[in-house]
């Protein structure tokens, strides 16, 4: 796996995908797969990336992150709703499938179904079989309840 910072070209969304290699990557973007989770654009490329370069052992700092050393419980609430309403957003006209995720995203992809945006469950071995097979998938950050089960 591989996983690149992309940024929407409108208005410079940044976030994150994970690929099973860089032609992934390639085949996806150029089949217009690849969508900004915020304002739902398809117009997407790598973002700049900083490596990540691991500390020597006898330099490593036991010090917590800046942003979170500083910040409190609020910080943490106001940055979860708006993880919560990204989210959201990204999921207004995405169809709900349940357990049959993984067979609808296969069927998309084989082209014996339209192409749609979907959402469902998948298990793990179900998800790494798809990401295996090249089938556009990723984790949603939050979990969703299915329709109709809210009070």
């Amino acid at each position: 796996m591989i996983v690149f910072d992309l940024a929407c070209a409108g208005q410079n969304h940044v976030f994150e995908g994970w690929f099973g290699s860089t032609d992934d990557y390639e085949g996806q973007r150029a089949k217009g797969w690849i969508v900004c989770p915020i304002c739902g654009s398809s117009d997407v490329s790598k973002a700049v990336m900083a490596p990540r370069v691991a500390a020597k052992g006898n330099q490593r700092s036991d010090a917590r992150p800046v942003a979170l050393a500083n910040d409190g419980p609020d910080k943490m609430r106001e940055m979860m709703r708006v993880l919560a309403e990204a989210q959201a957003k990204a999921l207004e006209g995405s169809d709900y499938v349940g357990s049959r995720f993984a067979d609808e995203a296969r069927a998309m992809h084989l082209g014996e179904t339209e192409h749609r945006a979907i959402h469902g469950q998948a298990s793990a071995d179900e998800a790494k079989a798809l990401i295996d097979e090249g089938v556009p998938v990723a984790p949603l950050p939050l979990p969703v309840r299915p329709p109709g089960t809210d009070n």
